[in-house]
Formats: structure tokens, C-alpha cells, sequence
């Protein structure tokens, strides 16, 4: 049995009660969870402090625990450790419990605002078609090589990282690829992880509901940068004006990609249509069944970080040609009627607004572009008018409607929306706040070869409302309205 020495290694300590050299059972920082022989790391979360449930995991049976202030009361047998921050020592001990998985594979980090679920997703599908064992760690899911696990957090906790991890090193994995919050930065869940690379997508307007400026934002994604080790790789994307930033203090080999500055992968969109991309990428023309310049943006950094990892180009041409779109990311069906339906994650004003100027970069402006939208709640309050005006500015017409409202007014959310919309678009939008009657009404409104965009919501399968999940797909639900339209 493992001693409790052995899972603080590299945790800065600042004083000890008791004796280290007791053997435990398990890590756990969820006070419910925790039993005898185990060890509690008090955490200061958003919503709860992790410190006041000690006496109570001490009556549950934890002989020892982990804080960054000792109780005033101490109770004999029990060893205590004080620590600066309990999320950073969490992270260590997380990785020394489960044997330092991290090293044993290649883990690759993909952070930024857009971008993360494609790129990741995409490098796990181009690597397991390649013939390797892959992991992937996502927002819309965890696979273990062919083994699929359900995803809670776009960066899950320290210890379920690398619980997952320790299963992938047992099925003999590889590669891994993996999606880094700001979240996840910024609480030090990936602190104590062994990257072989990292990769920067670009930075706009999000989470400002939990980072309390845009600078904050930028410089937690930087410290992911900051902390590569120096036989690792950074790739970053130069024509975001963040991306040199991400390099400045980085010890990391650096490599750059873009489409509109000299970089070392470059890419040049050559026909951009609804059946995929043909770009001239390092020189060599690729066809692919993704769309959009936001796509070609994800399949240069895919392009860089496989050829990074030991593929060759002519190969990695190859792979990326059979790759298929990740579910929620611009999916999109034709029906019947020759209506076109996507749905898309696109929840940030930048993210709107590549989707809808690749959808009318596509279309002939002979047919309607109507687009269903809304913002969650309890986020980022500041982005709604801009969601608002994007949307009314590029779409024939708008229906505002709810996305995941979790504790708010949803009509509140709508009218936030609202306050975006120019005098001149008006008459293009209409409010409804149900989802599902919002996109039913889209598809009514639709004639042959009008195109309909769902926003926001992509791969989720779940509405929040008032602190419960109600089953609810976006793909699934406009895919029954256009089949019932043929009837």
C-alpha cells in the first residue's frame, strides 16, 4: 500500500502535524466521497471552501489531510499538511497516486478561445487512422483508445485526468490529445502533467464571466505556455495578434501556422463549398470534407502538430483528407426539400460570426440564411448584444431563443440578446423561448435552399433549466422538423 511520502513528491509544504510515513488507501478532494484510510485535499472552489468539511471527513475515516490553513484544533492520529495552494498540490499527488501517467504517453494540450473540441478531436482521429492507440480528453467526450468515456468538463479535475490517463497507459496508448481550459489553467488542474506540445487556437470574447478581464483571460492561457518543458513544442497561430504572446516566455521549441502571415505551416484556401475545402497547405494542394476558413485554421495546426509528432507529410495529407467533421461542429444535412440544416458550438461573438461569414461566403444570396440562437445563463452578460448583432447583421432572418438559461429568466437572456440588434434589422428577427418551437419555426419558415443555423449548443444533449437536465439535441430535433416537413 502506498504511504502518503510517496504522493507528495515535488508539493511545496509549509509545515507538517504528524507523520507522513502512514499508509493510505485513496486521493480524494469531494468530502462525500472520502472513507477510511484516505487522504482529503481541502480545496477553495468558486462556490464552497473545502476547509470547513475537515472535521467531518476526520469522522468519516481521513487520516490525513491536505490544507492551506491548519484547523485550530488538531486531532491526534491525524497527520496534517499545510500547503500554499491546495490545487496545485492536489494536481501533484493526482499524478504521483496513478504513477505519473503523463510520461509514459505523448500529451498534447490544445487551449484557446475556438477550436479546442475540433483540433483535439480531429488529431485523435487522424492518429487512430494512422494506426496508433489514442487518447482524446474533450469536451464532448473521453476515449481510451476504441473505449468511449462521458465528459463532464472541457478540462476535467486533476485526479480524473489522470485517472484517465493511468487507463490509457494500461491499454498501451500512445498519443493523447487533449483540451486545456482556462478553467482548467486557472484552478492548476493540469499542474503536475508531462506535455510533449501545446497548441494555440486564438483568443476572443469569452469567459469573462469568471476572469475579471480580457488581459487575465489572455495571460492564464499564456502560463499554459509558460509551463511547457523545454523538449516540448509550442504551436500557435500568428495571425491572432495573442500569438506571438503565448511565446514570449515559453522554454518550448516554438512553431507558428496561419493563413494570412508568413508562418511555418501555411495554408491558402482555394475553393471553400459546402462539400469541404481545397487548400494549398506547405505547398501541396489538400482536399477536405471540412468547411469554413475556421476549419483551415484547425487543419493547418492538425498538419503541424502531426508532422511535429514524426508522420510524414505525404501521409498526414492523406490522413486529413478522410478525416470527418466532429459531431456539433458546423454538422450539417440537406434534406429532401433541399434545405439545409447546421448545427454548430458556436457560443462566443467571434465563433457566430466565422460561421455565419462561411455560410455566406458559400451561398449564392438567391436563398434565406435563418439563424436560431441564444446565450447561456449565469455566464457572460457583456457578450449577449454582441451575439445579438452579429446575428441580425449576417442572417436573413433571427430567431432569439433559449440556450441553457440554468438559474435566469430566459425572456431576461433574450432581452440582453436584444439590445445588439441595429434599428436597420429589426424586422429580421423574432424571439421565441422555447428552443424547440424557435427551431420548428425555422423550419417552416424555410424554402428550398434556404440554409438554417442552429448556434450555440453543437454536440450538447441537454437543456439546463433551473438546476435540472432535460433531454434536448439540436441535430436530432431539426432533423424531425425537416423529415416531418416532407410528409
Amino acid at each position: 500500500m502506498i504511504q502518503l511520502k510517496d504522493i507528495l513528491y515535488k508539493v511545496t509544504i509549509n509545515a507538517v502535524v504528524g507523520s507522513t510515513s502512514v499508509a493510505i488507501n485513496a486521493l480524494y478532494f469531494d468530502s462525500r466521497q472520502v472513507s477510511k484510510g484516505d487522504v482529503f485535499v481541502a480545496i477553495k472552489g468558486t462556490k464552497v471552501d473545502g476547509h470547513q468539511y475537515i472535521n467531518a471527513v476526520i469522522e468519516q475515516g481521513a487520516i490525513a489531510i491536505v490544507c492551506e490553513q491548519l484547523p485550530d484544533h488538531l486531532i491526534d492520529g491525524i497527520t496534517y499538511v499545510e500547503v500554499e495552494d491546495t490545487n496545485v498540490a492536489l494536481a501533484y499527488m493526482a499524478s504521483n497516486v496513478f504513477g505519473n501517467p503523463s510520461e509514459n504517453l505523448r500529451l498534447v494540450g490544445v487551449t484557446g478561445t475556438n477550436g479546442k473540441t475540433t483540433i483535439a478531436t480531429l488529431l485523435y482521429q487522424l492518429f487512430k487512422n494512422a494506426g496508433y492507440k489514442v487518447g482524446l480528453l474533450s469536451t464532448v467526450k473521453i476515449m481510451v483508445d476504441n473505449t468511449e468515456y462521458k465528459a463532464t468538463h472541457t478540462t476535467p479535475d486533476s485526479l480524473t485526468i489522470n485517472r484517465y490517463l493511468k487507463l490509457m497507459n494500461d491499454a498501451g496508448v500512445e498519443f493523447c490529445f487533449m483540451e486545456v481550459s482556462s478553467h482548467g489553467i486557472h484552478q492548476k488542474r493540469t499542474e503536475g502533467l508531462h506535455f510533449a506540445g501545446g497548441i494555440f487556437t486564438n483568443l476572443s470574447h469569452d469567459h469573462l464571466d469568471y476572469h475579471d478581464t480580457f488581459a487575465e483571460y489572455r495571460d492564464v492561457k499564456k502560463s499554459f505556455f509558460d509551463n511547457l518543458p523545454k523538449g516540448a513544442f509550442a504551436l500557435v497561430n500568428i495571425d491572432d495578434k495573442n500569438g506571438l504572446v503565448m511565446l514570449q516566455n515559453t522554454k518550448a521549441k516554438t512553431y507558428t501556422y496561419a493563413l494570412k502571415t508568413y508562418a511555418d505551416y501555411k495554408a491558402q484556401v482555394l475553393e471553400n463549398e459546402f462539400s469541404g475545402l481545397l487548400l494549398k497547405l506547405n505547398g501541396s494542394e489538400l482536399w477536405t470534407k471540412l468547411i469554413g476558413d475556421f476549419n483551415a485554421y484547425n487543419i493547418t495546426a492538425i498538419y503541424g502538430v502531426a508532422e511535429l509528432l514524426g508522420l510524414e507529410k505525404v501521409e498526414i495529407l492523406r490522413l486529413i483528407s478522410e478525416l470527418e467533421s466532429v459531431s456539433g461542429r458546423f454538422q450539417y444535412l440537406i434534406s429532401e426539400e433541399n434545405i439545409t440544416a447546421i448545427v454548430d458550438y458556436a457560443h462566443t461573438p467571434d465563433a457566430l460570426k466565422n460561421v455565419l461569414e462561411t455560410i455566406n461566403s458559400i451561398r449564392t444570396n438567391n436563398e434565406q440564411l435563418i439563424t436560431v440562437v441564444g446565450c447561456g445563463g449565469d455566464r457572460d452578460i457583456s457578450k449577449r448584444p454582441k451575439m445579438g448583432h452579429i446575428a441580425s447583421a449576417l442572417s436573413t432572418k433571427v430567431i432569439f431563443t433559449s440556450d441553457n438559461p440554468r438559474s435566469e429568466v430566459p425572456e431576461t437572456i433574450i432581452e440582453d440578446i436584444e439590445k445588439g440588434v441595429e434599428p436597420q434589422n429589426f424586422k429580421k428577427t423574432m424571439s421565441i423561448v422555447d428552443r424547440k418551437q424557435a427551431i420548428k419555426t425555422a423550419c417552416q419558415l424555410a424554402n428550398p435552399k434556404d440554409i438554417i443555423l442552429i448556434a450555440g449548443k453543437g454536440h450538447e444533449t441537454y437543456q439546463e433549466i433551473k438546476g435540472k437536465r432535460f433531454d434536448f439535441d439540436d441535430f436530432k430535433t431539426v432533423q424531425e422538423f425537416l423529415r416531418q416537413l416532407q410528409k
